[in-house]
């Protein structure tokens, strides 16, 4: 009985971790590492959740019309050690997003650096392509 415990934990294992390792995606897969862009914007919401905090922006395109862009950016932990807590933003706050945009053309990009209003970097320091 022991020994079929342990190998149906052995399958169990052996079918979750293939799984969970695909949760956690490539950062090469979503977004174009040869190509930065910026965005200036009104902060909607920050959300300071793994695996991922998100900024969503309301950012004014050239057709004049409000655009809201998603901003993904490390986990929490990783922010933190930059200087970010979860009051870094909040919905009203007038920043500028520096990051490599979505491979697909949605308004969709990882977060490389944020300065606010007052021109002051949020955070200690920028982001790269292989932050965890």
């Amino acid at each position: 009985m022991k020994d079929k415990a342990i190998r149906l934990a052995v399958v169990i294992a052996a079918m979750v971790v293939p799984i969970a390792s695909a949760a956690h995606h490539s950062f090469a897969v979503f977004f174009d590492e040869t190509r930065q862009i910026r965005i200036d914007g009104t902060v909607a919401s920050f959300r300071f959740t793994n695996p991922h905090a998100t900024i969503v922006l309301n950012v004014r395109g050239e057709d004049g019309r409000a655009h809201e862009w998603r901003v993904e950016t490390n986990a929490p932990v990783v922010l933190q050690r930059r200087g970010w807590t979860r009051d870094s933003l909040q919905a009203g706050d007038r920043v500028v997003i520096d990051g490599w945009p979505s491979r697909d053309g949605r308004n969709y990009m990882r977060l490389r650096s944020a300065t606010g209003a007052d021109g002051r970097a949020i955070g200690a320091a920028p982001f790269s392509t292989n932050d965890d």
